[in-house]
């Protein structure tokens, strides 16, 4: 028997944001396992936690279809169901991920991950993307990229809310921009956002339609938050390092992280993404061990 907290990250309250499931003490489970119990939730993404030999505690995250190196609101959840639970006080703590160490301090309900420094990829076509959502090239005002504070993903920027709105997940497009990249299996799909958010609170607005088995879309993607703020700093797209970031208010789950790029447009150090936890409902479950 495991202990679980189900928490949604980047919102103070209940059914906001988006949900992870955290498993306590599962980081030794198998990748079976553990993708099994992300599709038994229905969640986008879920996290097994252990101890660490470098750092405060071991984090493992995992889609319903694979293990993926680092993801941005599953971090906000586990600490934030730590917290909760009275494994770690107020202050600073150092995460074990996949994309390497993730230093992270605490403050009550709200979490701030520091997230690595942006790996710059690859200049991707604007209709090569733009197939992806069903959009034309003209809809995309900034050459996408990929772009990673932990996990890639191709950053797009779009003209406004209405497009943003549009966008609608083409498999074959999808595909085809995957075959173009290469084979990486650590590759997400496109980031969709845009210069204004869904409320006046907000600078950014955002959406990630997600391939099956994962639900249809992600209500807020922490991960690729951070990857979005390196690329408009370094773009020149935004005028000031912080900003508030809005995503999952179309499907009524909205979420708000507040955002800091570190370091000059043309020498990024990290981003800082913070956002807060709400312990939905916590239990135990009962996991087989393989």
């Amino acid at each position: 028997m495991y202990e679980f907290d189900w928490v949604d990250a980047f919102t103070n309250r209940a059914f906001g944001g988006n949900g992870c499931a955290v498993v306590h003490q599962g980081a030794g489970l198998s990748h079976e396992t553990c993708m099994a119990y992300v599709r038994e939730t229905s969640l986008v993404e879920c996290t097994f936690t252990g101890p660490s030999d470098v750092a405060d505690m071991r984090v493992r995250y995992f889609l319903a279809s694979r293990e993926i190196p680092f993801a941005g609101h599953p971090t906000i959840a586990t600490v934030a169901a730590m917290r909760a639970r009275g494994l770690i006080g107020d202050g600073p703590l150092v995460l074990e991920t996949g994309a390497g160490l993730v230093p992270v301090t605490v403050q009550g309900s709200r979490v701030t991950m520091t997230q690595v420094a942006p790996q710059f990829g690859t200049l991707v076509e604007p209709a090569q993307v733009a197939a992806v959502g069903g959009l034309s090239a003209d809809d995309i005002i900034s050459p996408p990229q990929l772009v990673s504070t932990g996990l890639p993903f191709v950053i797009t920027v779009l003209k406004d809310r209405a497009t943003l709105e549009r966008v609608q997940l083409n498999m074959q497009g999808l595909a085809d921009l995957a075959a173009a990249l290469g084979t990486d299996t650590d590759l997400m799909e496109p980031f969709w956002c845009t210069l204004e958010g869904f409320t006046d609170a907000g600078d950014t607005a955002a959406r990630l339609l997600l391939a099956p088995p994962s639900p249809p879309e992600d209500p807020f993607t922490g991960s690729a938050t951070g990857a979005m703020a390196a690329y408009l700093w370094a773009q020149g797209l935004i005028d000031a390092p912080d900003f508030t970031a809005e995503q999952g208010h179309g499907l009524g789950r909205p979420g708000q992280a507040q955002v800091r790029v570190l370091g000059p447009r043309d020498a990024i150090t990290g981003v800082e993404v913070a956002g807060d936890g709400f312990v939905l409902m916590s239990g135990t479950v009962n996991l087989p061990h393989d």
